[in-house]
């Protein structure tokens, strides 16, 4: 009993060592508030916070006119004067004097045809016009010497001195010599209409410019069969197509329910799709009077008030039809952004900016309103992206995600 009595009071060792003492709990709990400390901190941050989602609007550049816009429409540059230059004649293409984008002038030799038996026959037919000049002085000095010798015979006849068959000798040789002079004369004119066939018939082969213009394309090369209707097997009905780019107009179309906007006269802005932030003034040139029944719309043609060497032909443009000219303030394009991305905090005017997964605030300074938008004198730049909303759950460094559409 004894021995059992002393064997229960003995330590169990691995039971001790098993139980915490009181600084390993005091660390554990300093840890662990540590950790509470640190994600309060990261919380606040926004480092632990979920990602905000948000809608996206972007500054853009807006011009002053769009609050003084009546319709808008959309069409294309068309030269009014354009036209594909051939020949009169058919031949082989020798000379090409021009290539895309050259100028012309009118009458201007652009191209030339082999010509060398058109040319050969024009020497013929000058060198025949120059014998029947030459036919001609010969007549008329014949003319001259029998009307001589006919007065002569005249006064002898008169007195008796000559035989009659004499007298009508002379008559005789003078009529003939008349005639051989309206025959020569003749002849010379029908020489001279030869020598002006002739000469169409080498002009044929010269292409001139009808007008002044640019050239477009080129539609054949030398080598080339060029003939007038194109109907022979590989040959060519053009040698190039000319605009003149002085008659450059805007075609667009509008919908016939939209037409008792535009008048004639009516100022307008021209934005080409090649050129989107320039702005050219235009005027309503032309309401052509018929419509279009598949569309329901009608062309209007509009002029451009200053030429620009940058508007060519084909382009694609858009029209505003303005209510009233434009004035030299209002054509410089301004900053602007949706008003719903303005907030006001500390009384101070703010944007958020969207960087990445963050948006940042920035301070802005506005101007006056442009149609649905804001102008912005400062404090961003065109094409930043801003937050529109939920602003009030937005904070400078807040994490944030695109609202998907």
């Amino acid at each position: 009993m004894a021995d059992q009595d002393l064997s229960g009071l003995k330590i169990d060792k691995a039971a001790a060592a098993s139980r915490p003492g009181p600084r390993r709990k005091k660390l554990a709990w300093l840890v662990v508030f540590s950790l509470v400390i640190l994600a309060g901190i990261l919380y606040a941050s926004g480092l632990l916070a979920p990602a905000v989602e948000v809608e996206v609007a972007t500054i853009s550049q807006v011009y002053p006119s769009q609050t003084f816009t009546l319709l808008n429409a959309s069409g294309y540059v068309v030269a009014q004067r354009k036209a594909s230059v051939s020949s009169k004649a058919t031949g082989r293409l020798e000379w090409l004097g021009v290539e895309e984008g050259s100028q012309v002038r009118r009458d201007e030799v652009i191209a030339r045809l082999e010509n060398r038996d058109v040319v050969a026959s024009r020497g013929q037919a000058a060198a025949n016009l120059t014998t029947a000049r030459f036919s001609v002085d010969q007549a008329r000095t014949e003319l001259v010497d029998a009307g001589r010798n006919f007065t002569r015979q005249k006064e002898l006849i008169s007195q008796g001195i000559i035989a009659q068959a004499d007298y009508d000798a002379a008559e005789a040789r003078y009529n003939k010599a008349k005639a051989a002079v309206a025959g020569a004369e003749s002849a010379c004119k029908a020489a001279d209409a030869a020598l002006q066939s002739a000469d169409a018939a080498v002009e044929y082969t010269l292409i001139r410019a009808p007008f002044d213009a640019v050239v477009l394309t080129k539609d054949a090369d030398v080598g080339d069969i060029v003939t007038p209707f194109g109907a022979a097997a590989n040959s060519k009905a053009a040698v190039v197509t000319i605009a003149d780019l002085g008659s450059l107009q805007v075609e667009a179309d509008v919908s016939e329910a939209n037409l008792e906007k535009v008048h004639t006269g009516q100022p307008c802005e021209v934005q080409l799709d090649a050129l989107p932030g320039v702005r050219f003034a235009g005027a309503v040139h032309m309401i052509v009077p018929t419509a279009d029944r598949s569309k329901a719309t009608v062309m209007v043609k509009v002029r451009f008030l200053e030429k620009d060497s940058r508007i060519l032909p084909e382009m694609s443009a858009k029209v505003a039809f303005l209510e009233r000219p434009v004035k030299k303030e209002e054509r410089t394009p301004r900053t602007a952004v949706n008003p719903a991305a303005i907030v006001t905090r500390d009384g101070r005017t703010k944007v958020f900016l969207v960087k990445g997964n963050r948006v940042v605030a920035a301070e802005v300074r506005t101007g006056a309103r442009i149609g649905d938008m804001v102008e912005v004198l400062a404090g961003v730049k065109a094409g930043d992206k801003v937050a529109v909303k939920p602003l009030d759950r937005l904070n400078d460094g807040t994490r944030v995600k695109t609202a998907e559409k």
